[in-house]
């Protein structure tokens, strides 16, 4: 199962934790892990695109840490729209994504 752990402060995401395997399908063949990997893959380049300085983030061997250091409408609105998107696939695949907030 992939777990998603995202934590707020003040109204604002400043932490989220994505680890683990589906377990839908063999790894590397696994349309929801690979759904997972292209949101946030998405979504970290288009912060450090729009602000370098706005995330620091480690990704390795299934393993993505996101920490967001500066808030403004754009980056808030890609992070909310990542977890939309994390939200109706973990909707959609209950077994394989836990969200927790």
């Amino acid at each position: 199962m992939i777990k998603i752990h995202i934590k707020k402060e003040k109204d604002k995401v400043n932490y989220i934790k994505i680890s683990g395997h589906s377990g839908y399908a063999e790894i590397g063949s696994d349309i929801v892990c690979a759904s997972i990997s292209s949101i946030c893959v998405t979504t970290v380049n288009a912060i450090v695109r729009y602000n370098e300085n706005a995330l620091l983030y480690t990704d390795s061997d299934g393993l993505l840490e996101m920490g967001i250091t500066f808030h403004d409408k754009v980056i808030d609105m890609l992070v909310e729209n990542m977890i939309d998107l994390l939200d109706n696939l973990s909707s959609q695949y209950p077994e394989n994504v836990k969200i927790m907030k």
